[in-house]
């Protein structure tokens, strides 16, 4: 009796660990950005840079919507990432908010030069997600 209680026991625990291990690996699959243009140590031959960005895991929403579980585009070109606990700010310069839903944009007359461009996805109230979800990639213009 007390060995059928022991197998019971470690049967129970077994299944419990292995729906936890489930339970990690299906949060380790939340959201996910990846900027897929412009390409990471790119060079880019003038002032243009179109911006391309891929998102899975969360729906790309219009801010105006204000729909729950749902997410926006925020671009940092050469700008440091805001305080993941505060509202990205709106008319600063080197952010762009795509508010709209959108998951392109073109940066006009990017000087020539080593630039970094950061992707972070926030809220409808732009609040970044938790945990945070951004990419990051570093390419260069020439004239």
């Amino acid at each position: 009796m007390t060995m059928e209680l022991s197998s019971r026991r470690a049967a129970f625990v077994a299944t419990l660990s292995v729906l936890m291990l489930g339970a990690g690996v299906a949060g380790a699959q939340g959201p996910k950005v990846r900027i897929l243009s412009p390409a990471r140590d790119t060079v880019i031959k003038g002032t243009t840079v179109t911006v391309t960005l891929e998102a899975k895991g969360i729906e790309i929403a219009p801010v105006a919507d204000h729909k729950a579980g749902t997410a926006h585009h925020h671009l940092f070109l050469d700008t440091e990432v805001t305080p993941a606990d505060q509202a990205i700010p709106v008319g600063v310069a080197g952010i762009v908010h795509l508010g709209k839903g959108t998951s392109t944009y073109t940066f006009e007359n990017v000087a020539p030069g080593e630039h970094r461009l950061i992707d972070v996805l926030a809220d409808p109230n732009h609040v970044p997600l938790k945990p945070m979800v951004a990419d990051t990639v570093r390419f260069a213009t020439k004239p």
